[in-house]
């Protein structure tokens, strides 16, 4: 039975940005199936945002580019939140070292966990959210849903 990560909405608890979840019953049932178990993360909130937050999105760029120090993660309202998001990604890596985990189910469209596709105003373009890039760059496996 191997440990995986997985981002707390799609397992059913309320941390998403607007306080709700994004249930994936079919993600939890492979994961039971397939004899893994599943550990809840929310980077956003392991950097010390609350929940409910404002939306907030990776300005120009995506998650590598905010690693590299390139690009930032600003609210709607033009906050800069990049420290909390560097420090949540960086904390969903250590929890992924301490419990060994080797791969992660990520919610798509996220600026902390988007794996192929994150949010930008209303518009879904390709990218990757900051910890999706952290978790990838450590060595772990990275699926999106």
């Amino acid at each position: 039975m191997a440990n995986v990560l997985v981002s707390a909405c799609l397992l059913g608890l309320p941390t998403r940005y607007d306080g709700a979840a994004k249930p994936d019953r079919e993600l939890l049932e492979q994961l039971r199936t397939e004899g893994h178990t599943p550990i809840p993360v929310c980077p956003e909130q392991l950097g010390g945002l609350p929940t409910p937050r404002p939306p907030a999105e990776i300005e120009h760029d995506d998650g590598p580019a905010v690693l590299a120090g390139r690009a930032r993660v600003v609210t709607l309202e033009g906050r800069d939140i990049t420290e909390s998001y560097l420090r949540g990604a960086d904390a969903a890596l250590r929890i992924a070292r301490l419990l060994s985990c080797r791969t992660a189910w990520l919610k798509e469209k996220s600026p902390a966990c988007g794996v192929h596709r994150i949010k930008r105003g209303e518009r879904t373009v390709p990218g990757r959210g900051v910890a999706a890039a952290r978790l990838e760059a450590g060595g772990l496996e990275v699926f999106g849903r």
